[in-house]
C-alpha cells in the first residue's frame, strides 16, 4: 500500500509542477471574434455546419460548433456529434502499425506478400509495409477502379474483403514499388488486413483497444454501417435544397473513422505534450515524423509534410462526399487547428487557412504572384491561337475555337466560355474579367497560353502540334476488354481525327490529339503498338484493354 501511495503522490506533484510551469494561452477578443466570423460565414439558418477546435501547448483554446447534425430531427452539432473524418483517419491506421513495429510483430521492410499472398499471387512483387504507409506501393486506388466499373461508393454497400478481392485480380502496378509516390486508398485498406492477420483480431477490435488506451472513447473505425453508434453528423449536399444520403459502405482503414471534435482535440493535446500513457512517448514521436528508410519524405505515417506560408506544417485533408475534415499542425509552435464539417457547401481547407492567418498574424509570409500579365505582347489573330493546349505531357486541356469571329474556351466538365479581347494578346472571361488568358509565342513559334486568376499561381499550357501523315485512324477500332475489372471499351472512328468511345454507361466523342494519344474526360488513352488500349487517370495508370 505504501508503494502505491508514493507513486500516486509523485504523480500529483508532477501534475502540479507541470500545471504551474505551462504557459496559459489566451485568445484575444479580436481573435475570438474573427474566428467566430469564419465559423458562421458558411452556415446559413437551417443548414448543416461545422466544428472548429484549436489546441496550443496541449490546451484547448477554442472549441465551437455551428449548424445542424441532422436536419430531419433538428439535432444541432455539439461536443457529442460524431463526424466521419475520412482520410484523416489514416494517421490512426498508421499509428496501429507503429504499435506493432514497436512490439516487433511487424517490420517496415516486410514484403506484404508474406501476409497477403493473394495480392499479385502469380508473381513476386517487392511491395513492403513501408510502401503501403508511404503511398509508394504502385497499387491502384480502389475507388478509381470502381469508377471504371460504374460503381459509386456511396450507392453500393462494399467491405474490405470486397476491396481485397478486386485488388487480388490486378495484374499490373502503376509503377515499380518504391520508385514513385502516388496516393492510393488501397494501401491503407490492405494495412487493415495485415494488422488483422498479425494480431489475430479484427482491425476494428484492435484499433478500438488503441483508442481506449488513448482516452478517445467516441472514436472508432466503422466496419458495419448498421451498427454505428452515437450522435452522427449526417452528410448533406445542396442542389437547390439540402440532400442527405445514407452511409452504407463498410470499407474502412483508409477512412470511415467516426470521431468527435473533443476526441480529436484530445489527440492533438497528446501529440503536443507527448503524454499518452500507456502508449510510449517514443511511439508517439515516431508517428509524427517521416518514415525511416523512405526517400519520399512528403508523406509519413498518415501525415503530409509541407509549409504554410513559410511555416513548417504537418497536415491531412479528408473528404468522403459531403463529410470533410482538415487537420493543420504547426509543430514548432505547438499549434493545431481542426475543422470538421457535414456540409457540402463548406470548404474546410479555406476555413482552416483563414483561422491560421488569424492566429499566426504577422508571422506568415504570403506567397505573391502575378494576377495579370506584367506587359502587353504582340497582337494575335484568332486564327493564330485556336487549337488544343495541354498542361505538361498528359495534363489538362484548354481548347480554343473561333465561333463567328468570337473566341470560346472549351474545358472538360464545364460550360463553353466566351472570351473577350482586352489587349493585343490578352483575353478575359466575359463574365469574370479577373480570369485572363495571355497568348505568346514560344521559341519554336508554337503558341503558349498562360492563365491568370486570384489563385492559383499563373500556369501555362502549350498548343499541341502533331504530324498525322500516313496515320491509319481506322486501324484502331473495335471492342476492347479489361479482364482485371471485367469492363469493356468500344472505339469507333467517325472521321476528321474524331472517335466515339463507349466505356460502361458513358459515351464520349473525342479528338485524337497526337498519334495514338487521346484525352477522354479525365482519362488519358494511349494505343499501344500491339493494338491494346492503355487507360490512365491520376491514381490508376495503364489499365490494359485487349481487343476482343
Amino acid at each position: 500500500m505504501k508503494r502505491i501511495y508514493l507513486n500516486f503522490f509523485t504523480l500529483i506533484i508532477f501534475h502540479f509542477l507541470f500545471s504551474c510551469t505551462s504557459e496559459t494561452i489566451q485568445l484575444t477578443n479580436d481573435q475570438i471574434s474573427a474566428i467566430d466570423s469564419v465559423l458562421y460565414i458558411d452556415v446559413p439558418a437551417g443548414a448543416p455546419g461545422l466544428a472548429i477546435g484549436i489546441v496550443q501547448n496541449g490546451q484547448v483554446i477554442y472549441e465551437k460548433y455551428a449548424g445542424y447534425a441532422n436536419l430531419t430531427d433538428s439535432t444541432l452539432l455539439d461536443h457529442n456529434s460524431r463526424f466521419n473524418i475520412a482520410s484523416n483517419g489514416k494517421q490512426f491506421t498508421a499509428l496501429v502499425v507503429v504499435t506493432l513495429l514497436e512490439q516487433g510483430k511487424l517490420d517496415l521492410d516486410d514484403n506484404i506478400q508474406n501476409y497477403l499472398p493473394e495480392i499479385y499471387s502469380d508473381k513476386f512483387v517487392n511491395i513492403t509495409v513501408r510502401d503501403l504507409i508511404n503511398h509508394t506501393s504502385g497499387i491502384r486506388d480502389i475507388y478509381d477502379l470502381w469508377a471504371l466499373q460504374d460503381k459509386v461508393w456511396w450507392k453500393v454497400s462494399s467491405s474490405n474483403p470486397d476491396v481485397i478481392k478486386l485488388l487480388s485480380r490486378q495484374q499490373d502496378l502503376n509503377f515499380e514499388p518504391s520508385t514513385e509516390y502516388s496516393y492510393s486508398n488501397s494501401n491503407y485498406i490492405l494495412l487493415t488486413e495485415i494488422i488483422a492477420r498479425v494480431t489475430g483480431k479484427s482491425f476494428r477490435t484492435y484499433s478500438d483497444e488503441l483508442f481506449n488506451d488513448l482516452g478517445m472513447a467516441n472514436t472508432s473505425f466503422e466496419s458495419d454501417h448498421t451498427t454505428i453508434r452515437g450522435d452522427i453528423a449526417k452528410p448533406y449536399f445542396n442542389f437547390d435544397s439540402w440532400f442527405n444520403y445514407d452511409w452504407i459502405t463498410d470499407v474502412h482503414g483508409d477512412g470511415a473513422l467516426f470521431s468527435t471534435l473533443v476526441d480529436q482535440l484530445h489527440w492533438e493535446s497528446i501529440i503536443q505534450t507527448n503524454k499518452s500513457y500507456p502508449i510510449s512517448a517514443d511511439l508517439i514521436e515516431m508517428s509524427q515524423n517521416s518514415i525511416p528508410g523512405s526517400k519520399f519524405e512528403n508523406y509519413g505515417f498518415g501525415l503530409e509534410f509541407g509549409e504554410y506560408n513559410g511555416i513548417n506544417l504537418r497536415y491531412h485533408e479528408g473528404a468522403t462526399g459531403a463529410l470533410k475534415a482538415v487537420m493543420y499542425r504547426f509543430p514548432e509552435r505547438k499549434l493545431s487547428i481542426i475543422t470538421l464539417t457535414n456540409s457540402g457547401k463548406v470548404g474546410p481547407v479555406q476555413t482552416t487557412q483563414a483561422i491560421a492567418d488569424i492566429l499566426l498574424g504577422t508571422e506568415i509570409k504570403k506567397e505573391s504572384y502575378l494576377t495579370e500579365p506584367d506587359k502587353i505582347g504582340a497582337h494575335v489573330e484568332l486564327s493564330d491561337i485556336t487549337g488544343t493546349y495541354q498542361y505538361g505531357e498528359d495534363g489538362g486541356l484548354f481548347k480554343f475555337v473561333d465561333r463567328d469571329g468570337e473566341l470560346f474556351l472549351l474545358r472538360y466538365g464545364r460550360n463553353d466560355t466566351k472570351l473577350l479581347r482586352e489587349s493585343a494578346n490578352v483575353f478575359h472571361q466575359w463574365n469574370d474579367p479577373a480570369f485572363k488568358l495571355e497568348f505568346t509565342r514560344a521559341y519554336d513559334s508554337n503558341m503558349i497560353v498562360t492563365a491568370y486568376y486570384h489563385e492559383p499561381a499563373p500556369f501555362s499550357l502549350t498548343r499541341i502540334q502533331a504530324d498525322f501523315t500516313g496515320y491509319n485512324f481506322e486501324a484502331i477500332e473495335g471492342n476492347f476488354k479489361n479482364i482485371e475489372l471485367d469492363v469493356q471499351l468500344t472505339a469507333k472512328y467517325i472521321g476528321n481525327r474524331m472517335y466515339n468511345f463507349t466505356l460502361g454507361e458513358d459515351q464520349y466523342t473525342i479528338e485524337m490529339l497526337k498519334p495514338n494519344f487521346l484525352k477522354m474526360g479525365n482519362y488519358t488513352i494511349i494505343f499501344a503498338d500491339n493494338s491494346d488500349i492503355l487507360l490512365s487517370s491520376g491514381r490508376i495508370q495503364n489499365i490494359r484493354f485487349i481487343i476482343e
